[in-house]
């Protein structure tokens, strides 16, 4: 995968980032996390308080320098109930995504996250669920959780990855996304993100603004499927997202919706 992403970056992208971009993104994320954190005190069913995750995640790509587009939004209304796998390039995924989908969700997400101040504190009072990828028990008990949540009419979103890519490239998937789709008998709606990467990559500090894409792919059906047919609903939607990633590189792609 080529990166537009300069090395080194510009001098003039540093400054930006250091005396603009992160400056308001902090502003931001402690204006809106403390708002939901209010209202999370009688929002039960986190409604509002989904609402204000996606101001802050527009507000995050805004003060990025960034325009956000989605492919393909029609599949992401379709099929609302589902499990929506997406790959994962940087921290500001979770602000594409939250920006992007426009229906409520939960996320499945690495409990690192939840000791980070309003960040985690939102994760927590939102209902979002922590997933442990380095205890097999803990784990099964996150996906109980998120089976749990699927049947009672509430999408999840997973990075099948576990973890940012350290390249740009897709890594091998987790079977979480699909066991979790298959138990609960909803679609799989691979998703695939560009230009997150080249905006922020892993261990990088600098901002490098442009233009971010979500594209989603046609959701695969898991009516009838089995356990035993995980890893190769696995595989189905790893290679869907590659696709979908190519025809960002070129391929004729879905019409686009501006959201920014």
């Amino acid at each position: 995968m080529s990166s537009a992403r300069p090395n080194p970056l510009p001098r003039l992208n540093r400054w930006r980032t250091n005396v603009v971009h992160v400056p308001l993104m902090f502003l931001s994320t402690v204006a809106f996390g403390s708002l939901s954190l209010l209202v999370s005190l009688a929002d039960k069913r986190g409604r509002v308080q989904h609402r204000i995750a996606r101001a802050w995640a527009k507000s995050l790509i805004f003060f990025a320098g960034c325009s956000l587009h989605v492919e393909g939004m029609e599949k992401l209304t379709r099929n609302r109930v589902a499990v929506y796998a997406s790959n994962h390039t940087s921290y500001m995924d979770t602000p594409v995504v939250f920006a992007a989908l426009p229906f409520q969700f939960r996320i499945l997400a690495k409990k690192e996250l939840w000791p980070i101040a309003f960040i985690g504190w939102y994760l927590d009072r939102s209902g979002q669920i922590p997933i442990d990828t380095r205890n097999p028990h803990a784990t099964l008990s996150s996906l109980g959780a998120g089976v749990k949540a699927l049947r009672a009419g509430m999408p999840l979103f997973v990075f099948p990855e576990g973890g940012r890519t350290p390249n740009g490239e897709l890594q091998n998937f987790l079977s979480g996304a699909a066991y979790l789709a298959i138990r609960a008998q909803v679609p799989l709606v691979p998703i695939a993100l560009s230009g997150v990467y080249d905006l922020l990559p892993i261990h990088a500090r600098h901002l490098y603004s442009g233009k971010l894409t979500l594209m989603a792919g046609e959701p695969i059906e898991t009516t009838g499927m089995t356990i035993r047919q995980t890893d190769e609903l696995t595989e189905r939607v790893r290679s869907a997202i590659l696709e979908l990633s190519g025809q960002a590189e070129g391929e004729p792609a879905a019409a686009e919706t501006s959201l920014a």
